[in-house]
């Protein structure tokens, strides 16, 4: 059975895939050339990152696909519904990227209360000038500890977030449709300790919290979760992180509410345009921005490749038995 990770594996996953019987190939292929490549190839099952897209016209050109895996949580690029009426299962790794995801969010939390985004801008050019200045601007900044913490979205990514903020005294209040989680296991020096804590509305959490992070799906509807009148009913001064979904709040809002200083500043992992960002994000001070690498740590690469083979041959399994 031939195996292509278009958007790369990790080596132990291929190595595990490969024992199995598996053929495996890691190469790129673009877009524009990879039904091709599935066809000629033979492939039966594909699997992708978020770079490479696998919507319905894919899948009717490409016969032999069986089984399509996404390293990763969301499943935004890949057409599911119409997958799996198809007949062709679709599995992603939920549990293997939120640490990563929680590290990034506390990153840009921490460099935003000291400043950090703002610096490492003007550092590079004007400290050697204005370093008595720069000092005087960003001496200002603020501790994370007894500040509230908003999570919106309370899977396992909001969870391990949550855990994050409360090992370094934050409160967390939690906003989410389905969750009643009322306490979190926190692992402190070797012990497990219960820290409770408390779902609210999302009216509440926009007046209350000191920060906000964002760990939705993208909306059946499309809509943002916080757009201008979720920004209007904010706590002045706040400080956001979205490493959700780029729709996951308007961009035009967030820019204006930072204009009108009702958010203090703002971190972005994701955006709308992907790989393109909006020129205007880019070059607003007040942004601290990555790349979208939330998931992107060598040690959950590991753990999604990991997670990956070991669903692929579970599968296997069952068409064999089949």
């Amino acid at each position: 059975m031939r195996v292509h990770a278009n958007d790369g594996i990790s080596v132990q996953a291929e190595k595990s895939l490969t024992e199995e019987g598996f053929e495996v190939t890691t190469d790129h292929v673009p877009q524009d050339k990879l039904v091709a490549h599935i066809n000629k190839e033979g492939i039966e099952v594909l699997l992708v990152r978020s770079a490479t897209k696998v919507r319905r016209e894919l899948i009717d050109a490409c016969p032999t696909l069986k089984l399509i895996g996404r390293g990763g949580v969301g499943l935004d690029n890949i057409d599911v519904a119409y997958a799996k009426e198809k007949g062709i299962p679709v599995i992603n790794t939920p549990a293997s990227s939120s640490i990563s995801v929680a590290e990034l969010v506390m990153a840009h939390l921490f460099g935003m209360m000291r400043n950090l985004h703002l610096s490492n801008r003007t550092m590079p050019m004007e400290g050697g000038s204005r370093f008595k200045e720069l000092k005087k601007e960003y001496e200002k900044g603020s501790e994370l500890r007894g500040k509230t913490l908003g999570v919106i979205g309370f899977g396992r990514i909001g969870q391990w977030t949550a855990r994050y903020a409360l090992g370094c005294g934050m409160r967390v209040i939690y906003a989410d449709n389905h969750a009643t989680t009322e306490a979190l296991e926190l692992e402190i020096g070797g012990h497990m300790v219960r820290v409770p804590v408390k779902m609210v509305s999302l009216t509440e959490l926009l007046q209350t919290s000191d920060a906000i992070s964002l760990h939705v799906p993208s909306q059946k509807d499309g809509r943002p979760i916080l757009g201008p009148a979720e920004f209007a009913a904010m706590k002045p001064g706040m400080v956001i992180v979205n490493t959700a979904r780029g729709g996951s709040l308007d961009e035009d809002a967030l820019l204006k509410a930072i204009k009108e200083d009702r958010v203090r500043c703002a971190a972005l992992d994701v955006f709308v345009g992907e790989p393109a960002p909006r020129q205007d994000l880019l070059t607003e001070a007040k942004l601290s921005l990555t790349p979208h690498i939330g998931a992107a740590t060598a040690e959950a690469q590991g753990r999604v490749g990991d997670e990956l083979a070991d669903r692929i041959i579970s599968w296997r399994a069952t068409v064999d038995v089949g």
